[in-house]
């Protein structure tokens, strides 16, 4: 099961554009999304650990985003 909710992904889309949007649309919204935090995540805790630190800030998570 899918933790960020498929309503809120939905919204997101319609206030991308989207008309109208498919449940098997909005679920294959929610996978990519959290497979890219997921990869965003492991990218600013690595930049975080290697600048010492345990707590991932928000510098990390730009750097990461710049290199994804």
């Amino acid at each position: 099961m899918a933790d960020l909710p498929i309503a809120a992904v939905v919204r997101i889309a319609k206030k991308s554009g989207a008309e109208r949007v498919g449940s098997d649309a909005a679920a294959a919204i929610v996978a990519k999304a959290e497979a890219y935090i997921g990869s965003l995540t492991k990218e600013a805790n690595r930049l975080a650990q290697h600048a010492g630190r345990k707590t991932i800030k928000e510098e990390d998570v730009e750097l990461a985003a710049k290199s994804a």
